[in-house]
């Protein structure tokens, strides 16, 4: 699953974000699509990870790699954690 000191992972670079502050929405609504790119991106981390189609990741697939992640985290400290929050 998910390997000690992992490298960061960027779920929203700076571009990204720059193009959604550009977006004719509002606040929440920029929000929201700040969340589902960065959405995509860990979900994609996810499968990868897992070795599977993205399409096929389950809802339990993703609590247990999370749930995984953060124990690494309590247990490794956050730099070993691939979620850094």
């Amino acid at each position: 699953m998910v390997e000690p000191q992992q490298p960061s992972v960027e779920f929203l670079t700076p571009e990204e974000s720059a193009d959604v502050d550009r977006a004719l929405m509002s606040s929440s609504e920029k929000f929201l699509t700040r969340l589902t790119i960065s959405s995509l991106k860990l979900l994609l981390y996810i499968a990868n990870d897992l070795g599977v189609p993205v399409e096929d990741l389950t809802h339990q697939q993703i609590i247990d790699w999370i749930e995984h992640d953060c124990q690494i985290r309590r247990e490794q400290g956050v730099e070993a954690a691939v979620l850094k929050w």
